[in-house]
Parts: structure tokens; C-alpha cells; sequence
């Protein structure tokens, strides 16, 4: 559409007026970037000068409330609370305002005025998981606990990463654990596994194992490697019976299909699982120089891999790098199984496997298997192992022990698929 004018002064009025409306525009822009500027420094000086310069803009004047509500240097409650105050006139809805209100007002010990401000922030925004957080633990410190309680649930169903904080600090005032689960953390896998974390952290076992069987209780789906964390807390303090509890239900409530034996105690012996650095998985150490150890696709005795441990002659190697811990029963024999591969792999020390067995009352025992070298097919090895007297935990490494012959450096590669430990009955006297 084209605009005809009748006559030039009708023209040099739409020129004069648009002019006046691009100065206009131009002046604020730079106004407000001028603003922006000053308040992006996070100075005083800066802060204030934003403020006049953009005095209808709320966020400058919430922003040099911060400032006076948090200086290290000139902290001045009365002014963050006229600044507040002033934003709050321009946007009344601003939740971020209203809550750090209530936070000035809870340190100047205005306990009605911080409740009024933190009631007007749940106002504004009744779904917020951080309203209801602040707000519920402001009612933990005024000692309310059904109402802060009730508060702090609703932010942990909003946002469940809260749970294992939530749990934390409602179990401070209130010491039984199923009560806080009860009133505060949601019923999921998440939350629950958090809280346990949280708990192993401050070395509080008797109350991870309830909250775990909470957790069984709603038969989740999950992996091994959510509960390494625990039953590895679990063994450091001795409990390897409910670590191995723990890992059993887990792997229960998993997709995850091993392929191992069924006779076998020894959990992914074929390294099927992808589970790896703790609990009952296998765990690989930080190896030294030239030596790599991981999963391999392209060899395979059975199933989709196995593992690969490459050495590439650097150096006498001392190699222990790749272990499983395995519950056992005591004073049994067990048959153990295992298939390596070689290739080109030299010196007079190969890799073995190694047994330990750890008794409650008397030091760790270890037996070695013979060494694996040189070029190799598929080949099935078989020893017997008994677990001695009081014997509940068990060890599988597999190692390269130093060399004292005359070619001591090793290379080349071994490939270990397919272990197995097999309870074949108590030792003959």
C-alpha cells in the first residue's frame, strides 16, 4: 500500500514526525543499553546509576537490593528493603524479589514479615520447587516442622535432586527415618538412591539398609551400577553379606543378562554386562605405563566380548589391574573356569588369575593359577580353590606378576573371556 499525501507540508510533517519517533527510539535504546551496561558491572556505582537511568525498570532496583542485601563491604539491610520494596511496587509479582525479601527480613528477625513475603512469592507462583524449598526450610528454623514438612515435600516433588538435602535436614530435627520418608521424600528410585548416597556419605549404615528396603519394597527398575556406591560403603564396613544383598536385588530388578553360568558365584564372568568399578562388577585400577585393559568386540570366546589386556613393552610390568569381588561360602571347593587367548605375548611371565580368600579371623590367603603366554588360541583353563575356614569373601584379579628371567619386559596382547567359580562340594579331610 503506498500513502499519497495531498500537498508538501503533508509530507514534511510525516518527515518531521518520523524523525522524531527514530531520535526517540535511538535515545532509549541507548538509555537502556546505557543501563545495561552500568548494572552488568555489579558495582554500586553502577547499580544506582542503571536505577536512575531506567528508574521504571524493576530488575535494577531488585538488583541493588542484592547489593546492599550481600556486600562484604557496606551491607545495609534498611536500604536492600526500600530497594525490594521499590521493585515489588513496579512488579508486585516478581517471586525472586519477594523471597530475597523474606530472607532480609528472617535476619533482621521479622519473623511476621518474612512469612508475609515468602507467602506472597508462593502467591505469585504456587508451582515453584524454590518458593516451597526456601519457604519450608524458613519454617524449619522458626521449628514448625508439619508445616515446613509439608513445604519441603512439595518442593521435592517438584524437583526429586532436592530429595537427598530435603532428607538431610528434615532428619535433623526429626530422627526417625521412615517418618521423614513418610512425610517428605517422594516413593521413586531416584529420590531413594539419593538419600542412601547422602546417608553412606555421612557414614550412617543402619539407615541406608532401611531406606533400601524401602526401595525394594517398590520393585524399581534399575542397573548394578546404581548401587556400587553403596555396597562398596557397605563392604568398608564390614557388612559383606547385605553388600552382596544389595547387589543380588539390583541386578533382580535390571535387564541385564550376564550369561553366566547359573552355578557360578562369580557375577559377569564373560564381562557381558558393561557394570564396571565397584560392588560386585569388575574393577579396573589405574594400569601403568603401556598397559591397556578394556572390553573387546572383535574377540570373543562366547557371547558379544571379552576382555583385552594389551602390553606393550615398556617396562617389567607389576599388574593387578582387573578385579571382582565374589561371595562365597566358607570351607568349600569351588571349581574355577576361565578361557584366555594370547597373541605374540612375551618374557617368561605371562598373565594369571589370582584367588584370595578373606576370613573373618585370620589374614587374607591368595593361590595363583598358572601363567598365559605366547600365541594362543581360545584355550579353557580349570584349577580347583577352597575357601578355607570362615571364609565369606572371595577375589578374582587378574594380573601379570614382574619377571626375573632375562627378557623381562612384556608386549603383546591376552584376551580372558568366560570365568566361572563353581561350588563343587566340601574339601576332603
Amino acid at each position: 500500500m503506498i500513502l499519497r499525501l495531498p500537498n508538501s507540508a503533508a509530507r514534511f510533517a510525516v518527515l518531521v514526525f518520523a524523525f522524531a519517533l527514530a531520535t526517540a527510539l535511538a535515545f532509549f535504546s541507548i538509555r537502556n543499553a546505557w543501563a545495561v551496561g552500568k548494572s552488568e558491572l555489579g558495582t554500586r556505582a553502577g547499580l544506582e546509576a542503571a536505577a536512575r537511568l531506567e528508574p521504571s525498570n524493576s530488575d535494577n532496583w531488585y538488583l541493588l537490593g542484592r547489593y546492599w542485601q550481600y556486600s562484604l563491604d557496606e551491607s545495609d539491610p534498611a536500604r536492600a528493603i526500600a530497594n525490594f520494596r521499590r521493585a515489588l511496587s513496579i512488579n508486585p509479582r516478581s517471586v525472586d524479589t519477594w523471597l530475597d525479601l523474606g530472607t532480609i527480613y528472617e535476619t533482621e528477625n521479622n519473623s511476621a514479615a518474612a512469612r508475609a513475603a515468602y507467602l506472597q512469592a508462593r502467591n505469585a507462583y504456587p508451582a515453584s520447587a524454590e518458593v516451597s524449598w526456601r519457604y519450608g526450610n524458613f519454617l524449619l528454623r522458626q521449628g514448625q516442622l508439619p508445616a515446613a514438612f509439608a513445604e519441603i515435600r512439595r518442593a521435592v516433588y517438584a524437583d526429586p535432586k532436592r530429595s537427598a538435602e530435603a532428607f538431610s535436614r528434615c532428619w535433623r530435627v526429626d530422627f526417625s527415618v521412615a517418618s521423614v520418608l513418610d512425610t517428605v521424600i517422594p516413593p521413586n528410585r531416584d529420590a531413594y538412591l539419593a538419600v542412601i548416597q547422602e546417608l553412606a556419605d555421612t557414614d550412617q549404615l543402619p539407615s541406608t539398609l532401611i531406606v533400601w528396603q524401602r526401595l525394594v519394597a517398590l520393585h524399581p527398575r534399575m542397573s548394578p551400577a546404581d548401587v556400587i556406591h553403596f555396597t562398596d560403603f557397605l563392604m568398608q564396613k564390614g557388612h559383606f553379606d547385605d553388600a552382596h544383598r544389595v547387589w543380588q536385588d539390583a541386578v533382580r530388578f535390571s535387564d541385564i543378562n550376564t550369561g553366566d553360568p547359573p552355578a557360578s558365584v562369580l557375577w559377569d564372568g564373560g564381562f557381558e554386562s558393561n557394570v564396571q568399578g565397584g560392588g560386585f562388577s569388575w574393577s579396573y585400577s589405574r594400569p601403568p605405563p603401556g598397559v591397556q585393559a578394556a572390553v573387546d568386540r572383535r574377540q570373543k570366546h562366547l557371547g558379544k566380548q571379552s576382555l583385552r589386556i594389551f602390553f606393550a613393552a615398556r617396562q617389567n610390568t607389576n599388574y593387578e589391574g582387573v578385579c571382582s569381588n565374589v561371595a562365597v561360602q566358607s570351607d568349600t571347593t569351588y571349581r574355577f573356569i576361565a578361557w584366555t587367548r594370547t597373541q605374540a605375548l612375551t618374557s617368561d611371565e605371562g598373565i594369571r588369575f589370582r584367588l584370595y580368600g578373606f576370613s573373618d579371623t585370620q589374614p587374607a590367603t591368595f593361590v595363583d593359577s598358572q601363567d598365559f603366554r605366547g600365541t594362543q588360541p581360545w584355550t579353557r583353563f580349570e584349577m580347583p580353590w577352597t575357601s578355607g575356614k570362615d571364609v565369606h569373601r572371595a577375589r578374582v584379579c587378574i594380573q601379570r606378576n614382574p619377571s626375573h628371567g632375562f627378557d623381562r619386559r612384556i608386549q603383546g596382547t591376552a584376551w580372558v573371556d568366560d570365568l566361572a567359580l563353581i561350588a563343587v562340594g566340601k574339601p576332603q579331610s
